[in-house]
């Protein structure tokens, strides 16, 4: 299913970007069948945990017809330029779902669950948005919820807020959500932290780089974690936030976000850890395939072999020029990151959020 493109036409997901990750992991024989599980797809009664009865039955509907009428597209935003209807949406959306509860279910059982395919942050119980028809990060903390986990963090690393997990939880304080996210990027939100709530929020300046993220966590979102005394993780790895990303400012290398991730590993809770945004299929593809091999704990190679190598130079992205693609992203797995000095406007976000 997740090997087709699904949104058609020229939208910025109109390529296939989770099994070019499989094949790079099993390229790099990260991946065997014992470690790879495919997930089924939520029920509608599942689904209603969360969702709108009137709202899942008119997307299943759709699906089924093949058609969106108009009163339908404008109440729920499905059939839009922005969540495009196509041959089997509910089934994918519905999978991606699945995959986030029995993501949350392995790692209960003391796994760390890496589910690339979710991260559709921007879901709303009622309507799509933002390329997302369901909310599946909240069905992960849900899961978490449900198995008597007591403090659950949410941490977005999304280019872009997460605001359908934060409003999802905003009157829950057993789910403390913390969303580092580009500063006026749509969806315009997160420009607010309210601790009482357990909401943080770090809007970070256009060009935040690698320096900047490391004393982000070092100052707050490890402290966060700290003060809440969390007992259950969900991690937003969205891609977007990467250098060479059409769709934002960002200057993040895969490396730090992989230390990122890894750091929060080591709080040693039961984690699940989501796919996002992305629209680079070159640097989505790295990032979460090294994002996969150091969750494992296999040696990033510094040079990839010829299988992966072609496997990446069969990609092509409208949104990105064939001048703007960098060598390194056609031969190497991680990216060299340059130090640079934090900036101001970070260290000015630190006071401003710090946790006592």
């Amino acid at each position: 299913m997740f090997r087709k493109a699904a949104f058609g036409g020229n939208h910025p997901l109109n390529f296939v970007r989770h099994s070019a990750v499989v094949d790079l992991a099993r390229t790099l024989n990260w991946l065997d069948d014992e470690s790879f599980i495919s997930a089924p797809a939520a029920s509608v009664e599942q689904l209603l945990e969360f969702h709108d009865r009137a709202y899942v039955k008119a997307l299943q509907y759709a699906d089924s017809e093949g058609r969106v009428e108009p009163d339908v597209r404008m109440q729920y935003q499905v059939g839009t330029f922005e969540n495009p209807l196509f041959p089997g949406l509910f089934e994918r959306a519905a999978t991606t779902v699945g995959g986030s509860i029995l993501a949350a279910e392995l790692a209960l059982e003391g796994h760390v669950a890496f589910h690339p395919s979710g991260g559709t942050h921007h879901g709303r119980p009622d309507r799509a948005c933002g390329f997302c028809y369901f909310n599946d990060p909240v069905f992960a903390l849900m899961t978490f919820r449900k198995a008597g986990r007591r403090n659950v963090l949410y941490v977005d690393l999304d280019a872009h807020h997460g605001d359908g997990v934060e409003d999802a939880f905003f009157d829950d304080p057993s789910v403390i959500t913390l969303s580092i996210h580009e500063s006026d990027r749509w969806p315009y939100t997160g420009k607010d932290t309210h601790p009482e709530q357990g909401v943080y929020n770090l809007p970070v300046p256009a060009g935040f780089h690698d320096a900047e993220l490391e004393l982000l966590v070092d100052e707050i979102v490890l402290p966060v974690a700290a003060r809440h005394d969390v007992d259950a993780l969900v991690i937003c790895c969205g891609a977007d936030c990467l250098a060479g990303d059409p769709l934002s400012t960002m200057e993040l290398s895969n490396v730090a976000l992989w230390d990122t991730v890894n750091r929060l590993i080591a709080l040693e809770q039961p984690t699940v850890i989501v796919g996002g945004g992305g629209y680079n299929p070159w640097t989505v593809a790295r990032y979460w395939a090294g994002l996969w091999g150091s969750i494992a704990g296999f040696p990033i190679p510094d040079v990839l072999p010829p299988g992966a190598r072609q496997r990446l130079a069969g990609m092509s992205c409208e949104l990105v020029d064939e001048e703007d693609i960098d060598e390194a992203w056609l031969t190497d797995l991680a990216d060299s990151p340059y130090p640079r000095l934090v900036r101001d406007a970070v260290l000015s976000l630190v006071e401003r959020t710090r946790v006592n």
